[in-house]
């Protein structure tokens, strides 16, 4: 079995305020709130805490305010044994994100970025100068083009495995990205914007889940990235390995991934819980393959839901033992 590695994590932090409400709000709608939250979340931050809660040594590389927010920020990653590497901006604040979620589970999301969109490429190549060829590299997209191809230069440079989750699709975001990195994690709506984008595919997010797997895998190959896992939410997830994925030897093609039934309540950091906990379980154990790692990734991104808030959500690795047992 090969050497376990590390998880690097280049992304965002950002304060969550939430509310919870019976239904999302319309335009020009003004609702009453049943309650209010507020606590650590953005994109970077809950990957980092589910890589770190599924026992990864994780590094985490992010911009911050010079304000109360950041010094929250920098307390919890101690508190998560996290190797946070923080950019200081004297003229912006932290970033901020705005909440809602129904009595369904269901949300929708504002976020105000800010530090965030100045996470400089320096800052980046400075704190990825040590990646291995065992360490996973993680990427979401709340953060400017130039810091993600920053990241994406010192991965392929160090040979580390990359994985880009492109939430949200960035305006900038290029087929030359999407062909440097291992894998892209899109859900079915992100899917649907990249197929559009790059391939000129006209496909409803809610039909991703419904393609025959012949379609499905001429769509993820259009897209030019080696590997493509798209989640599908209570509905599991769709892998596809490409024959230029690093995995391609032993688990290419289409492979269909459930997930476990769960009493969902609030699936405001699934998304992370998943990526996270994919990247954790790829850098702790490289040998056992990325089907395995996908199929541990979506028991945390379900028991993440059993629980109300974003970073705070994510289970531990023995929680996850508990709930469902080994793989």
């Amino acid at each position: 079995m090969p050497m376990a590695g590390r998880v690097f994590v280049v992304g965002s932090y950002n304060q969550d305020l939430v509310w919870e409400v019976d239904a999302l709000p319309l335009p020009g709608e003004t609702l009453r709130g049943h309650a209010f939250r507020t606590g650590p979340g953005g994109k970077g931050f809950n990957q980092a805490i589910a890589a770190a809660r599924q026992g990864a040594a994780t590094r985490f590389v992010c911009a911050l305010g010079d304000d109360s927010l950041a010094e929250e920020a920098k307390r919890l990653a101690r508190a998560e044994n996290i190797d946070a590497r923080c950019q200081v901006l004297h003229d912006v604040a932290t970033g901020t994100a705005g909440i809602w979620v129904d009595r369904d589970g269901r949300n929708s999301i504002v976020v105000a970025l800010g530090a965030n969109e100045r996470l400089a490429p320096e800052h980046v190549h400075t704190h990825l100068s040590d990646l291995h060829p065992s360490d996973v590299l993680l990427m979401p997209m709340e953060g400017p083009i130039g810091a993600m191809r920053a990241a994406a230069d010192a991965g392929r440079n160090s040979g580390a495995c990359i994985l880009l989750n492109p939430a949200p699709v960035h305006a900038e975001l290029d087929s030359e990205l999407l062909g440097a990195v291992d894998l892209i994690t899109p859900n079915e709506t992100e899917f649907a914007t990249l197929l559009a984008r790059f391939c000129g595919s006209s496909i409803a997010a809610s039909e991703v889940g419904r393609l025959p797997d012949h379609t499905l895998a001429a769509l993820c190959e259009g897209l030019g990235a080696p590997a493509v896992l798209v989640t599908l939410g209570a509905a599991g997830s769709a892998l596809h390995i490409g024959p230029r994925s690093r995995w391609a030897a032993t688990e290419g093609g289409i492979w269909r991934i459930s997930t476990p039934q769960v009493h969902a309540i609030d699936t405001t950091a699934a998304g992370d819980a998943f990526n996270g906990a994919l990247a954790a379980a790829l850098a702790k154990a490289p040998g056992s393959g990325l089907t395995a790692a996908a199929r541990l990734a979506s028991r945390v991104a379900a028991l993440s839901t059993e629980h109300k808030g974003a970073a705070l959500s994510i289970p531990t690795a023995p929680d996850v033992l508990q709930r469902f047992g080994s793989p």
